[in-house]
């Protein structure tokens, strides 16, 4: 059945492996922000480092160790990688901004009752550092596994 080929694709093992284990750094790296191990990071968007420009470097630098960086398949997936990671830095971290304010409003005295304990995610995007090291960690990740599983 072709649907089963799915967990031959070593390529897609090592984008969720990068993803996963960036996701799972955030509870760790936790102790230095937060002063505790925070499991909870693990689930959660945003933070250090982001899991999303990770996995997407992950994916870009084995398909150029791959097909080559001059590659069209290269190409579409850096271009893919430096949207998500845009949009990590960019788009989501506005939002977790706007919801930030959002929440304020909502613990108004006027608004308080009406919200029932409403709070909004705010943790949603990240800071260009925080992509930069998830880039960062991504690159690394594809290298171990393009020679590794190759």
């Amino acid at each position: 059945m072709p649907f089963w080929e799915i967990l031959n694709n070593k390529l897609l093992w090592a984008v969720a492996a990068s993803g996963l284990s960036t996701q799972i750094l955030k509870a760790f790296a936790s102790i230095i922000w937060e002063g505790r191990l925070n499991w909870k990071r693990t689930l959660e968007p945003g933070g250090m480092p982001s899991s999303h420009a990770a996995s997407s470097a992950t994916l870009a630098i084995m398909i150029g160790l791959s097909a080559g960086f001059d590659s069209w398949l290269f190409a579409l997936s850096a271009y893919v990688a430096f949207v998500v990671m845009y949009d990590a830095a960019g788009v989501r971290r506005a939002v977790g901004r706007q919801a930030i304010a959002l929440n304020r409003i909502l613990e108004s005295r006027t608004l308080k009752k009406k919200a029932q304990g409403l709070q909004i995610i705010e943790l949603l995007g990240h800071t260009p550092i925080e992509v930069l090291a998830g880039c960062l960690l991504g690159i690394g990740w594809g290298i171990l596994f393009h020679y590794l599983i190759g």
